[in-house]
């Protein structure tokens, strides 16, 4: 009797896993990026660099028109007029290049100073997520190759805490 009673435990437990892992998704850019925090850097920047942004814009429409210009008339065009057209162009490239820098540095350093900023209370987001859903694995919707279940998706969840923890 206890040969078969040995057995059929042993073969309960080959069956049933010995702990099934709670696994979930999070898309921390987008948890992070859609957060009031992330909202009012976003605004901010636009509005220190919006000129900048406007004054580029514009150049690069202008560049387009010049080279327009050049392509189509440059062959009969005087000389003089063909060489100052390209030291116009010449010119506008090297202010629009300038200010594309500009604004590119310029949304680096927000990005990171907002990451720096954020980094503390994404985590203490995670961690409540992570907790209240008894959670065993989280990945990346990027990392998940195949699953054969929907895994939750907590995205939502971690940038409503992250921004109830001003």
């Amino acid at each position: 009797m206890r040969k078969l009673t040995a057995a059929i435990c042993l073969l309960g437990a080959m069956i049933v896993p010995a702990h099934a892992a709670e696994v979930a998704v999070l898309d921390w850019r987008a948890a992070l990026m859609n957060t009031q925090s992330a909202q009012q850097s976003v605004s901010q920047l636009e509005s220190e660099i919006g000129a900048q942004q406007r004054e580029a814009q514009s150049l690069g429409n202008e560049l387009q028109q010049l080279q327009q210009r050049l392509q189509n008339e440059g062959e009969i065009m005087p000389q003089a007029e063909r060489q100052a057209l390209i030291e116009e162009l010449q010119q506008k490239g090297g202010r629009f290049e300038q200010l594309r820098q500009e604004v590119m540095q310029a949304q680096q350093r927000s990005e990171q100073q907002f990451l720096e900023s954020a980094e503390t209370r994404l985590e203490q987001a995670v961690e409540q997520v992570i907790e209240r859903h008894s959670i065993d694995v989280l990945v990346e919707p990027q990392g998940v190759l195949h699953s054969a279940i929907d895994l939750p998706n907590l995205t939502d969840e971690v940038t409503q805490i992250f921004d109830s923890l001003n």
